[in-house]
C-alpha cells in the first residue's frame, strides 16, 4: 500500500480543519477519515466533512462536519501533528475497521506494521483495552490481523507472545506445530508440547467467541488427546494478553505435576524390577 505525503496536504483543508478545533473547544481530536488522511493511509484525503472526536457528556454538533462521543480516549491513544491532537495510527485502524473492506483493512494492517506506525504487540493490547468498552471494528482487526500472520507465513504473534513470557520466566520452551494422532480423518496438530512429558498447550487464536461448530471440534480434539493420555492445558487471547502470571503459574503448576507423576511411575517401576 503506498502513503501519501500525511501533513500539509493543502494549506487550505489544514487551515479548515484547525479553525473547527478551535471553534469546538476543549478536547477535540482528529480522528477516523481525517485521521486516516493526516497519517497518509491510502485513498483518505484531508477535506470535509471533517470527523472529530469529543469526549462523551460534551454536546457539540458542527453543519458539514461529523462530530463522535466516546468514553475511551485515553492518552495512549493520542498524538499531536504540527499542533493538531488525532488519534494514533493504531487508534485510526481500530475506529476505520467497521467501515472499510477486509482486504483494505487487511493492506492497511501490512502498511502500518511493516512501517512502524503501528506495532504488532501494541496493537494487540490496545484491541483488548477497547474490547470492554464495546468497538465495533475489533473482531475485524483481528481477524485481518490473523489474515496477516497467515499471509506471512510466520508463527501467529499469540505464540510468540506466550514463548516470550516463558522465556522471561526461564521456563523450557516448548516443540511447536507437533502432530499428536488424529481425530477420525484429520491430524491432531498441536500447539505446543513440551519434551518429554504429556503436557499439551493450546493457544485458542483471536476468538473472543466460538461457533458451536467450532466448539464441537475443539471438544472432539480435546477428548481424543485427553483419551491419548495428554494433559493438555488450554489459554486463550485474553489470558496471554491480559493475565500472563496467571498464565505462568498454571504452566509451572502442570510441569510440577508432570514431574512429579514421572517421579512416582519411576519409583514404581523400580520397585517392580526389586520384587
Amino acid at each position: 500500500m503506498t502513503r501519501q505525503p500525511p501533513l500539509r496536504q493543502t494549506a487550505r483543508q489544514w487551515d479548515a480543519l484547525a479553525a473547527l478545533l478551535d471553534d469546538i473547544g476543549g478536547r477535540v481530536v482528529a480522528c477516523r477519515d481525517t485521521a486516516a488522511a493526516l497519517h497518509g493511509f491510502d485513498g483518505y484525503t484531508l477535506r470535509p466533512p471533517f470527523h472529530v472526536l469529543v469526549d462523551r457528556g460534551r454536546r457539540v454538533s458542527r453543519v458539514g462536519h461529523v462530530v463522535h462521543a466516546t468514553a475511551a480516549l485515553d492518552r495512549v491513544d493520542l498524538c499531536e501533528l504540527e499542533g493538531v491532537l488525532a488519534t494514533t495510527p493504531t487508534r485510526t485502524i481500530i475506529d476505520l475497521a467497521p467501515s472499510v473492506s477486509s482486504q483494505y483493512l487487511r493492506e492497511l494492517l501490512y502498511s502500518a506494521t511493516a512501517s512502524g506506525d503501528a506495532s504488532v504487540g501494541f496493537l494487540h493490547r490496545r484491541l483488548v483495552a477497547l474490547r470492554t468498552r464495546g468497538r465495533a471494528g475489533i473482531p475485524r482487526v483481528l481477524e485481518a490481523l490473523a489474515g496477516v500472520e497467515l499471509d506471512r507465513g510466520t508463527e501467529s504473534w499469540l505464540e510468540r507472545e506466550f514463548l516470550r513470557l516463558l522465556r522471561a520466566h526461564r521456563l523450557p520452551e516448548p516443540q511447536r506445530q507437533q502432530v499428536l494422532g488424529r481425530r477420525g480423518r484429520s491430524i491432531i496438530r498441536v500447539d505446543c508440547r513440551f519434551a518429554g512429558t504429556q503436557l499439551v498447550v493450546e493457544l485458542l487464536g483471536y476468538r473472543f467467541h466460538r461457533t458451536v461448530m467450532q466448539m464441537q471440534v475443539d471438544a472432539e480434539r480435546l477428548t481424543r488427546m485427553q483419551l491419548d493420555g495428554f494433559v493438555v492445558v488450554q489459554f486463550t487471547y485474553l489470558d496471554v494478553v491480559e493475565r500472563p502470571s496467571a498464565v505462568i503459574a498454571t504452566v509451572r503448576e502442570a510441569l510440577a505435576a508432570q514431574s512429579a507423576r514421572d517421579r512416582t511411575a519411576r519409583r514404581v517401576l523400580s520397585l517392580h524390577r526389586t520384587a
